[in-house]
């Protein structure tokens, strides 16, 4: 089994479907911590992908540069910049290929990681979304049927969010109200776990 840019654009309408209540949700968690606009952010930027989705049989390289390009074009936060970058690492690997083996997908994400690490400056433990998606790298390897990987992603996710949620964020608006931070849920992280789980709704 293989990804395709056809399954990309039918995973990102999924995401559509849960935007309303998504978008609440995380502005929600990130006015305890910031400017309270992750949600929104989130949605204007997934909205955007959405009008860019791909033909069927379209590169799947090509495909995660229009949505990276979407996503600069919604929002200049630092949350979408990176959301960007990490498109445009996922692009690289994937360009020249209309069907990538889920097998891939791991490194993939590991790739990605390392690239929003760089460009944003988190390291792991920082409680940020790096720390979400690092989980959700490391239990996908090796799998390479989407049921077992949205599984084991989803509990990496979810395992990731309750370890972190009593520690302090360092990084962000939040790293200046680190003590205030412990017992409160990171926005990004948070986004992760809905995301995953709106995929396999």
């Amino acid at each position: 089994m293989t990804l395709t840019s056809s399954i990309l654009r039918n995973t990102v309408s999924r995401i559509v479907a849960v935007l309303p209540s998504l978008e609440q949700e995380l502005n929600e968690a990130d006015s305890k911590l910031g400017d309270g606009d992750t949600g929104g952010m989130l949605a204007r930027v997934v909205a955007a992908i959405d009008q860019a989705g791909p033909d069927d049989g379209a590169d799947v390289g090509v495909t995660l540069t229009g949505y990276a390009k979407a996503t600069v074009g919604a929002t200049g936060s630092s949350l979408g910049t990176l959301i960007a970058t990490a498109l445009m690492t996922a692009s690289r690997q994937t360009k020249g290929r209309s069907e990538v083996p889920w097998v891939e997908l791991g490194t993939i994400l590991g790739d990605a990681r390392d690239a929003m690490s760089a460009r944003g400056g988190a390291n792991l433990g920082d409680k940020t979304v790096l720390d979400a998606l690092d989980a959700v790298a490391k239990s996908i390897a090796g799998y390479d049927q989407p049921t077992l990987i949205h599984a084991a992603a989803l509990t990496a996710a979810k395992a990731t969010l309750e370890e972190y949620r009593d520690r302090p964020n360092k990084m962000g608006r939040a790293r200046m109200f680190a003590d205030a931070s412990k017992g409160l849920d990171d926005p990004g992280m948070l986004a992760m776990v809905r995301v995953i789980e709106a995929i396999g709704s």
